[in-house]
């Protein structure tokens, strides 16, 4: 086999070959440098393995090889090679041996110093059992079946599946969908495809097949029945590292089909030239980049409609460091200072490090690191040297590298020599010197350097004085702390040696402050006193002593307790139950006693709590300068029952705030929004439903938010651009961006997030994250919530970010519309009304109505009708005589779709039954029964129904006035129209009553002209309410033909259509004695002979105007299709319609005295009349 190819060398260092050899003189980056450094390598066991490593300097370079930090030994199985490469002839890995695996590095030295190349990580090829089976599936015919095993193998193992033993044709078949994670789609499922499945695993060195799994096929059901969609695969969170491929799931199943589509949740367009679909709903993104991380959100929708469901995962893209700073080659003097920036970015923020000639460093006195920065203080020949900066995360390692050479001025004085140090108190220490024995003459300054000799990365502090003298005490100490101190003299050319180092303690001194303590009882009549230690800044010495006082709150008697410096608690006993004691406590070194502690109160139980919940086992963290984390643990031994806790807290001379009110099983909580340098007292009990348990009292002090030295540092500046967008119904999505500053320490976020207006401060809820996002849960449905952020860096904490104010989306309707009742209104129309869902949280925008009778139910064809959530009534037209119409209804909203009701059964009766049979008839969802004919109206409908009737009886009363009016004007022509009447009736014939003569009669009134009828337009009165179309003349009103009447409260108003103005002929109107007919004829009469009839009273019209509002198949507890032929208008017909085509008769009216035929009501407000 050829030998692997090699990198070629950059052509940086091809240019700087020339320049290397032996020499006097500082060169620049050709001392040392690698051309090749080791790669990451996977073999099997037994298999050689090759790491290549080559550097280029000024010879001789010497490579050695490191494993995790320590040196490769060489044996006739692992050698180095001429060129500095590593060479293992067979790798070991087997477990309880020694194994080869690991990260290697190599170190390349030389006169110059040493360089160290970057971590190659070797590790083994493996493969684990499968983690996850496939199981057996029943799947319907034309539905959907999934496979899914899961397995570890290193590298990863290339998945795929066999059907009945043999291999899956994949890309023969479209309807299957296999995906790298080892998941098998199966869309559309038929008879063929059932039988066995199993997973193939596949590595270079191995080779698995999982357990089989059978696929069952159903037959299908002849009819189809509506499923809303649903999604039985969503994707996963993944977290990966740039320039790989991830597959994001989705699939959906739903009658019909579902359509799946990909969004990212901030809104952001999706990359299409690194993404594409596979199979039937599943997103790949190849070439991952940083601008592909976010949230994707998976929506599978049923087609026409409205019907949705959603599934979202997180893609966390993982990026190695890369540097954005590199360290620049130094000379600096002896006694000079170096300074050496780096900064390198990655994801996750990489930790930053610093190797001198391949070796890690550590701060002291003289050298610092500053988050990204080296700087080396007071330079000494041993700093001259080749450094090297390493950013690191879990991604990788780079390295860069940067030389400090050292310049050794010449007369430069000898080093201070005798130096003493005595401690003067607990804050001061006096240095003492003599002068150098060198060219002490050329001194102009000392330089006293001091630092603390306990701890990592002490700063080092630095006082310059003047060469007339060679003493100075250095206060502003720590007591009781030692420290180290060295003395530098300076001349004009240069610095001297540092002198002989010294170590010196300062004094001890009272403690600072006082312990923490906690209270807590075990029995009516004890205390538990507990403390804890001092931290070692503030006990300024050993503590020797504490004193314990305590007294009861109702007297002034104090009774004190020596203790032991070795105590840590004390049990008070003998105390009254249910009575309130003053607890506080004073530490002592041998200087003396310190500060007592604050006045700490705690109540004893009762002497009747037998049952009452002990007290927890409370403890207090300060989380930074603003926050305290609240932990506790229930006794063990404790038997009583607990609902939840109760916790409280006050700050040290303030009002107590609370309580909160926990859960039982939380353990945790958070006290945010605290100010910095303040104690404060928190207080914890256990509660059940008999009483509150015993409590537990403890004391914690927030630490300042700036250090010490340098006075107060200023805050660092808020997150900004916080978003918030609503997840789901419970959960909202907060991200924000990091403020533009540098740090090399952790950075951490608190989020705060409670109720718009609350008022209760235990819902505020504090949250904890280190990431730049994250996922609130556990709220409250269609709530608005304000969220603000504030970072902690170390001790230091920014203010909080500008509120941030949404809403959690609404809950899906949990319930059907409920009190569904359907009445018969007309021989072809019915009336559907329904109330709202029980819930009152739930927000309905949309009500769908199914309904079909009793044979297109069975074929599976459903009329759908949909309606705001603010309507809870529609109208069922077009129904048919004599067959049974089933109704059922479901509520939705913008999250989704609720069940639907009971089927609610609706009798429409032929046209020929009897009277008594064919009034209206009202099913309800609760009772199946025939009612009578009055259905249900909400408060709303009988609001407007009172309003309708008022209007209706004011248009009545005008309308007799000025009948009663107009009836005086014509008093005089009351006698002569009946005697006229008298005389025509001989020429009548005996049938002057029918219908037939009556209209002779009337066409002779007309042609003749008689006084009898003189009626105009001008003197007739339009009733303008709106209630009707009916018009009044000086004789009475007047009825016209083909009046059409459209429920125009239901209609949609985009489909209701604006007519043209009507214009009415004059028409005549005849009284006759002894009859009750009203008779008007238009302008443009029928011919001679014609017989004219009266309207009858309930003729029907067709009407064949469909709906619009049809929008697809909606989910119903039957099979079947749905019809997309529904129809939102109701057109019924004509209550006083035209003439009779059948040409009958208009029926004798008996002799007798006049009386008024009532009008139909008119059901449209403001409707349309046709011309008469």
């Amino acid at each position: 086999m050829a030998p692997p190819a090699r990198p070629r060398a950059p052509l940086r260092a091809l240019l700087l070959l020339p320049l290397l050899g032996p020499g006097p003189g500082v060169w620049c980056f050709s001392e040392l440098f690698f051309i090749t450094e080791p790669q990451d390598v996977t073999v099997t066991r037994k298999d050689p393995a090759f790491l290549d490593c080559q550097a280029r300097g000024e010879v001789p370079i010497k490579v050695t090889w490191l494993k995790n930090g320590a040196k490769v030994p060489e044996n006739p199985r692992i050698q180095v090679l001429s060129n500095g490469s590593l060479y293992i002839s067979a790798v070991e890995g087997r477990r309880g041996e020694p194994s080869d695996e690991g990260f290697y590095q190599c170190l390349a030295v030389n006169r110059h110093g040493a360089l160290l190349s970057q971590r190659a990580h070797l590790t083994l090829s493996t493969i684990s059992a499968f983690e996850v089976q496939p199981v057996p599936v029943e799947a319907q015919e034309g539905g959907v079946a999934r496979f899914a095993c899961r397995i570890s193998s290193n590298p990863p193992a290339v998945v795929t599946w066999e059907f009945n033993g043999t291999a899956l044709p994949v890309a023969a078949n479209s309807r299957v969908t296999t995906l790298p994670a080892g998941v098998l789609q199966i869309y559309d499922v038929g008879p063929g495809d059932a039988g066995t499945y199993r997973c193939v695993a596949a590595t270079v060195a191995h080779r698995r097949r999982s357990a089989e799994a059978s696929l069952t096929v159903i037959p299908a059901k002849e009819t189809a029945s509506f499923h809303t969609p649903t999604i039985v695969a969503g994707p996963q969170n993944v977290t990966t590292a740039l320039r790989q491929s991830v597959v994001f799931e989705c699939m959906a199943t739903g009658n019909p089909k579902p359509l799946v589509s990909w969004s990212r949740l901030d809104h952001k367009p999706l990359d299409v030239f690194h993404t594409r679909v596979l199979g039937n709903g599943n997103l790949m993104i190849s070439d991952v980049g940083l601008q592909h991380a976010g949230v994707y959100v998976c929506r599978a929708t049923t087609p026409g409609t409205r019907n949705f469901t959603v599934a979202m995962a997180t893609l966390t893209v993982l990026a190695p460091p890369s540097f954005i700073e590199w360290p620049e080659n130094l000379t600096r003097p002896r006694a000079g200072t170096a300074r050496f920036v780096c900064q390198a970015e990655g994801i996750p923020a990489p930790k930053m490090s610093w190797l001198k000639n391949g070796r890690k460093m550590h701060s002291n006195g003289r050298i610092k690191m500053y988050n990204s920065k080296l700087v080396i203080n007071q330079i000494i020949p041993e700093d001259d040297a080749i450094y090297q900066c390493v950013a690191e995360n879990s991604q990788g390692s780079v390295l860069s590298r940067a030389r400090l050479t050292v310049v050794m001025p010449e007369d430069r004085p000898s080093a201070p020599g005798n130096v003493r140090a005595e401690s003067v108190s607990s804050s001061a220490i006096l240095l003492a010197w003599e002068r150098p024995l060198y060219n002490s003459d050329k001194v102009i300054a000392y330089s006293v350097h001091y630092t603390k000799a306990e701890g990592l990365n002490n700063e080092e502090y630095q006082v310059v004085l003047g060469n007339d003298t060679t003493r100075h005490i250095v206060d502003d100490l720590d007591p009781a702390s030692n420290y180290t101190f060295y003395i530098v003299a300076y001349m004009p050319m240069g610095a001297s040696q540092m002198s002989d180092h010294v170590a010196q303690s300062t004094l001890e001194d009272v403690p600072l402050r006082p312990p923490e303590i906690s209270l807590t009882s075990r029995s009516p009549t004890d205390i538990l006193v507990s403390w804890l230690p001092i931290p070692a800044r503030y006990r300024r010495g050993r503590v020797v002593q504490y004193r314990l006082a305590f007294r009861l709150s109702t007297e002034s008697t104090v009774q004190v307790l020596e203790l032991p410096g070795t105590a840590h608690e004390h049990l008070l006993q003998g105390l009254r139950p249910d009575s309130v004691y003053l607890v506080r406590i004073t530490a002592g070194t041998r200087v003396g006693l310190g500060e007592s502690s604050v006045w700490t109160s705690h109540r004893t139980p009762k002497a009747t709590s037998l049952k009452a919940p002990k007290a927890p086992e409370l403890h207090l963290e300060p989380l930074n300068c603003t926050a305290v984390s609240v932990t506790w643990q229930r006794d063990a031994e404790d038997t009583a029952t607990v609902h939840g806790y109760k916790l409280f807290y006050k700050e040290e001379g303030q009002q107590e705030t609370g309580p909160f009110v926990l859960g039982a099983g939380d353990l945790l909580y958070v006290l945010g929004g605290l100010d910095p340098r303040r104690k404060y007292h928190v207080r914890l009990l256990a509660y059940n439903s008999v009483e509150d348990g015993y409590q537990a009292d403890q004391t914690v002090s927030t630490p300042g938010c700036a250090p010490v030295p340098g006075g107060m540092a200023p805050p660092p500046p808020p997150p900004h651009h916080l978003y918030a967008m609503a997840n789901s119904s419970s959960s909202v999505f907060l991200h924000w961006r990091r403020p533009a500053f540098t740090t090399a320490q952790a950075i951490n976020y608190t989020i705060r997030c409670n109720p718009v207006g609350l008022q209760n401060a235990s819902l505020v809820l504090y949250l904890q994250t280190s990431e730049t996002h994250m996922l609130v849960q556990g709220l409250e449905p269609n709530t608005k919530y304000e969220f603000a952020v504030r970072l902690h860096v170390g001790r230091l904490s920014s203010p909080w970010s500008p509120v941030v104010y949404h809403a959690t989306l609404p809950e899906a309707p949990a319930g059907p519309p409920v009190g569904v009742k359907v009445t018969l209104i007309e021989d072809d129309t019915a009336l559907v009304s329904w109330k709202p869902p029980d819930s009152p949280e739930t927000v309905v925008t949309r009500y769908t109505i199914l309904y079909a009778s009793r044979k297109a139910w069975i074929a599976g064809e459903w009329q759908v009708l949909h309606r705001e959530g603010a309507i809870t009534m529609a109208l069922l037209e077009n129904l048919v005589a004599g067959n049974v119409y089933i109704v059922k209804i479901s509520a939705s909203n913008e999250v989704g779709e609720g069940p639907f009701s009971n089927s609610v059964e609706l009798a429409v009766l032929p046209k020929d039954a009897s009277e008594s049979i064919q009034r209206p008839k009202r099913l309800d969802s609760t009772d199946t029964k025939a009612y009578s004919g009055y259905y249900h109206l909400d408060q709303k409908s009988v609001a407007g129904i009172a309003v309708g009737v008022g209007i209706a009886l004011t248009c009545i009363l005008v309308c007799v006035l000025i009948l009663i009016h107009r009836s005086r004007a014509r008093k005089s022509s009351a006698t002569k129209m009946p005697q006229n009447g008298s005389q025509q009736m001989p020429h009548t014939g005996a049938h002057a009553a029918t219908g037939r003569d009556g209209g002779k009669s009337l066409d002779r009134a007309v042609e003749d002209g008689e006084p009898a009828s003189p009626m105009t337009v001008p003197d007739s009165f339009v009733d303008a309410k709106g209630g009707t179309d009916l018009m009044i003349n000086s004789y009475g009103p007047i009825i016209k033909n083909n009046s059409k009447k459209k429920w125009c409260f239901f209609q949609d108003s985009k489909k209701r259509k604006v007519e043209q103005p009507q214009r009415f002929p004059a028409a005549v109107c005849l009284y006759q004695p002894g009859t009750a007919a009203l008779i008007s004829e238009a302008a443009s009469r029928s011919p001679q002979g014609h017989v004219a009839s009266f309207p009858r009273p309930f003729g029907i019209t067709g009407d064949t105007e469909h709906s619009a509002n049809s929008e697809g198949s909606h989910e119903t507890g039957d099979s079947g299709r749905f019809s997309h032929e529904s129809r939102d208008e109701l057109h019924l017909a004509a209550v006083l319609g035209g003439g009779d085509p059948g040409g009958h008769d208009i029926p004798e009216v008996p002799l007798s005295p006049p009386v008024p035929r009532p009008l139909p009501a008119t059901p449209c407000l403001g409707g349309n009349s046709s011309s008469v």
